[in-house]
């Protein structure tokens, strides 16, 4: 039975993504999500050349107890000219007490030639030297020929001779890599093929590694593996340099639930989302919500036609059961939404309507409506739940409107200052209530809080988390209409939506602060 290796490099080739920088807690904690998603291997960093690889693996041999993985430096062949005992990087290597090591080599004539300034017979010498030092000092190894498939077009014979070489010296595993990422899935497989016929090997020795410049990582990997490769490598999210690495979670999620191949431990699959967003978080990068598998938008349906099909069953319109990567499935409410979308969506927030003709059709028409006009559900869920609730009953409002007054003053001195003023009527009581802010939007919603904060305390747990303004296709100028959502946190964990419409940025505004207050208090316990 193949055994396969998932190798991860998220910490060490998906660190050279720009924007990236973490810190030695940051990998320590990467290494952990990686572990308990079910990788094999764990690329740690390069000890010797990075300080802060080399803090990494002297922590993580008290601080990690892996369940699944091993710990793998990577660092390069010795120098040339120099012998692998005296070459400190080599040390460093195994100064890091990994089980497995990961060498990287020139296998392009070309870069041997002009970036290492030395020999071809130099470069197979330094692949076979190293390689064997490590083999007797009983670490695992594996070889990453730089520059394969590049190297292997332009002189296929002595790109061989390097694979050859690192078999020589005892490598468990030589990994082609397609590391100007220009490859395609059939100029892969016709590598792979016209190298185990050269050589003589077998495809289940070789690995494959694969960079992402022609968006064809991901398929340029799964192809290697269905040509008889067994161990390939990844980033999560895909994260590297340029555009990236191939996709961890798609990579894993394809072989496993396409070709059925057992490339994780059970139970593990179902982390990818789970672990995906906690990485990307980590590395302060928002989740990509259209990634395959694990966006939020992977299962996410907007079409009528698709929900009417949904709704008799949802495999009709999902490639698999999102539940098997820890996804969900979405229904957006949108002007293309039909009567499924919108019982479909308002069964997914615990509203069935399908006993209640009339008020489905009087929701779905409301929502065609208030779409034409610029109105927006399909992010924001808490106003489309309170638009659908008060088709059946009143939902109780925590206050009525007055009036209010924005106004904003340009000092002498160049300070500009918001002051709002709320007149509210709550619970019989009429309150008025003034505040200033950074802009006219943050002074109203804190002379708002400040009205209820009497009545409602437990307003003071919600935060303001997000404030998006848009301006409405279509629409031009200063008095083009606005669309303004409001992404609001109640302190435990949940966060919901709200969204308003107008050609004033702050009624706008208005509309989804009230949205977001209304909201939130109907979901909290009463407090008198």
């Amino acid at each position: 039975m193949p055994s396969y290796q998932v190798y991860d490099t998220t910490l060490r080739d998906g660190a050279q993504r720009e924007g990236i920088s973490y810190s030695v807690v940051d990998k320590l904690a990467v290494a952990r999500l990686l572990d308990e998603f079910g990788v094999g291997f764990i690329e740690g960093g390069w000890p010797g050349a990075m300080p802060k690889d080399t803090e990494f693996f002297r922590r993580a041999r008290t601080e990690l107890d892996l369940r699944h993985a091993q710990l793998v430096a990577f660092g390069a062949t010795r120098k040339a000219g120099v012998g692998v005992n005296e070459d400190p990087q080599v040390r460093a290597l195994l100064d890091a007490e990994t089980p497995a090591v990961c060498l990287v080599a020139k296998s392009d004539i070309r870069h041997v030639e002009r970036a290492l300034r030395t020999t071809g017979d130099e470069n197979l010498a330094m692949v076979r030297d190293t390689v064997a030092h490590f083999v007797k000092s009983d670490r695992r190894v594996f070889l990453d020929c730089e520059h394969f498939f590049d190297g292997y077009r332009h002189d296929p014979a002595y790109t061989a001779s390097v694979v050859a070489a690192a078999f020589e010296g005892g490598a468990e595993r030589v990994v082609m890599c397609d590391t100007n990422g220009g490859m395609l899935p059939s100029r892969i497989t016709a590598a792979i093929a016209d190298l185990t016929a050269r050589l003589g090997v077998s495809a289940d020795q070789l690995g494959i590694h694969c960079q992402n410049d022609t968006s064809c990582a991901v398929a340029n990997t799964v192809a290697a593996v269905e040509a008889g490769v067994e161990h390939f490598q990844c980033t999560a999210n895909g994260y590297g340099e340029r555009p990236g690495n191939a996709d961890l979670f798609a990579v894993v999620a394809n072989l496993q639930l396409k070709l059925g191949l057992p490339v994780l431990p059970d139970g593990c699959l179902e982390q990818a989302m789970r672990v995906s967003h906690s990485i990307a978080e980590i590395a302060n990068i928002a989740p990509d919500t259209h990634q395959a598998y694990v966006g939020a938008a992977a299962f996410a349906h907007k079409a009528g036609l698709h929900a009417s099909a949904i709704k008799v069953d949802p495999l009709l319109y999902n490639h698999v059961e999102p539940s098997v990567v820890g996804n969900d499935m979405r229904i957006l409410v949108t002007e293309m939404a039909g009567r499924a979308s919108i019982e479909l969506k308002s069964r997914e927030l615990g509203i069935d309507l399908a006993g209640h003709p009339t008020e489905l059709s009087r929701v779905t028409q409301r929502v065609k409506d208030l779409e034409a006009g610029g109105w927006s559900f399909e992010a924001a869920d808490a106003s489309f739940e309170l638009l659908v609730r008060g088709e059946f009953a009143e939902v109780p409002r925590p206050f009525a409107l007055e009036s209010y007054r924005v106004l904003v003053e340009h000092r002498e001195d160049g300070a500009v200052v918001s002051e709002a003023t709320a007149k509210v009527r709550v619970r019989g009581e009429r309150v008025i209530a003034t505040a200033e802010g950074n802009g006219p939007v943050n002074a109203l919603d804190e002379a708002l809080r400040l009205a209820l904060s009497k009545h409602y305390p437990e307003l003071a747990t919600f935060v303001l988390a997000d404030y998006k303004v848009r301006i409405l296709e279509g629409s031009h100028g200063s008095g083009a209409v606005t669309r303004v959502l409001v992404e609001t946190h109640d302190g435990k964990g949940r966060d919901w939506t709200t969204v308003g419409v107008h050609e004033n940025v702050v009624e706008a505004s208005w509309h989804a602060l009230v949205d977001a207050l209304t909201y939130g208090l109907n979901r909290q316990p009463a407090t008198h």
